[in-house]
This record gives C-alpha cells, structure tokens and sequence, in this order.
C-alpha cells in the first residue's frame, strides 16, 4: 500500500517540505524508531480515543511513552468546557472494528492529522520540543518526517500534558526445584 493519497493531497497542498522514508514492515511507534535508528520521542504514536459514545480524537504522544489516561481526561474535559460541551467521565481507546470501518489506512498506523478524520487532536508537550517529527502514513511500511513547525501549522491542536514513561516491566522470579 502507498502513502494515503488525503495525507499526500494535504502536504502538497501547502508546499510542506518533507522526506518519504521506506522501512522494514512495523506495527508499532518504537518498532518503527528502532527500524530507523532514530530517537522514539521524534516517532509519534496517534491514538485513537473515545471520549464519548459518538466522539473520538486523536491524541498524539511520543513513541517511547505511554498515555496517561487521568491526564488525558484533564486535558479533554478543559477542551471541551471551552467548546461549551458537557465534561465526560472517561475516555478510552477506539475498538479496531470502529476504526476499521471509520479511518483510512491500515490499524496501528494511523495518520496523525485529526482533520482528515474530522477528528480533534490533542498533541502532548514532549512531542513540541523535537526539531523534526516522524509521522505515520497510513502503511506499515512507509513514515514521512517534517518539521515540527510546519506538523503544528498543518493542523490545529489541543496541547497538553498526558504521557507517562513506559513502565518497566517486573521480572518473574523462577523457584528452585528441591
């Protein structure tokens, strides 16, 4: 599969300087870092939120984080009060069945321009203090990175706070057989 023609449309359109890098096949944000020999907190991971029984977002956070849910809420519900909207309770991940039949692209590489989708963004801080930005394409097997600056002119964005670092995973002692 190539590049999603919307997302092509879109940098063209506004004469986005950007590079077209072909890898090894990923299904995910770090996966694609390591591939690439780039920083994860260049790489973003777009995730899709339900923020209510017909309302998703995007929220944007850096491949080597995860997000944090409370945060995130924080952030939605102060977005949504200015929008005059009614404050929600919780916000949780799309089901794949939602964004097989509502997104373009292929799951797990979804395009982090919530207005292709009609979709609100929200884009974490950590995310604004890189020079250039690796996106997803819509393909397992294709990224795009820009400028950071231009990313943020393309599309209009909610900032916020609401990565964590990834947690470490505990290691499971063996018992000695007597």
């Amino acid at each position: 599969m190539a590049i999603l023609k919307s997302l092509t449309n879109l940098l063209e359109k506004n004469k986005i300087k950007h590079e077209v890098i072909d890898h090894k096949k990923v299904y995910t944000a770090l996966d694609s870092a390591e591939t690439q020999h780039i920083k994860p907190q260049e790489v973003v991971k777009a995730l899709v939120m339900k923020i209510n029984p017909r309302k998703y977002v995007l929220a944007l956070i850096p491949a080597n984080k995860n997000l944090d849910k409370k945060k995130f809420l924080k952030e939605v519900n102060k977005w949504l009060k200015k929008e005059g909207e009614k404050a929600v309770k919780s916000v949780e991940f799309a089901k794949e069945a939602w964004m097989k039949k509502n997104l373009k692209g292929k799951i797990g590489a979804t395009i982090p321009f919530g207005s292709l989708s009609k979709m609100s963004t929200f884009i974490d801080r950590s995310l604004l203090r890189q020079k250039n930005l690796i996106i997803n394409t819509g393909d397992y097997q294709k990224s795009i990175k820009l400028a950071t600056k231009k990313f943020l002119e393309l599309e209009e964005m909610v900032k916020g706070a609401f990565s964590e670092a990834k947690k470490k995973k505990k290691k499971v002692k063996k018992k000695k057989r007597k």
